[in-house]
């Protein structure tokens, strides 16, 4: 049953929509927090916090390099979620929804 729970607890996760943009994104290259709030247009805050959340559940890692944190997808995410990404739009599509160019690292 624990591993059951633990499923529960990951799956829901992805059932915000920002968390798996942001996972979808994370698949393809890791970001800076600052990216990630122009790609979203949501506060630098709310980022954070989805990023925490997804971090205490080993989805993703984070690198600080000086005063910036860079996301990018753990190398642990278990099949099943890996799954649920393979059928995620990759980031050039969501960059393109969004009407967004492509990111470039603007917290260097």
């Amino acid at each position: 049953m624990e591993q059951i729970h633990e499923m529960a607890d990951k799956l829901k996760l992805l059932s915000d929509g920002t968390r798996l943009t942001i996972l979808s994104l994370l698949k393809d290259r890791e970001f800076c927090v600052c990216e990630l709030v122009d790609i979203l247009e949501i506060s630098q805050p709310g980022v954070s916090q989805h990023l925490r959340k997804l971090k205490s559940q080993g989805l993703v890692k984070e690198d600080k390099r000086g005063q910036w944190v860079y996301y990018s997808l753990s190398v642990d995410v278990p099949p099943y979620i890996r799954s649920v990404l393979e059928y995620t739009p990759n980031s050039k599509t969501i960059l393109t929804a969004l009407n967004k160019k492509e990111i470039t690292s603007v917290c260097e």
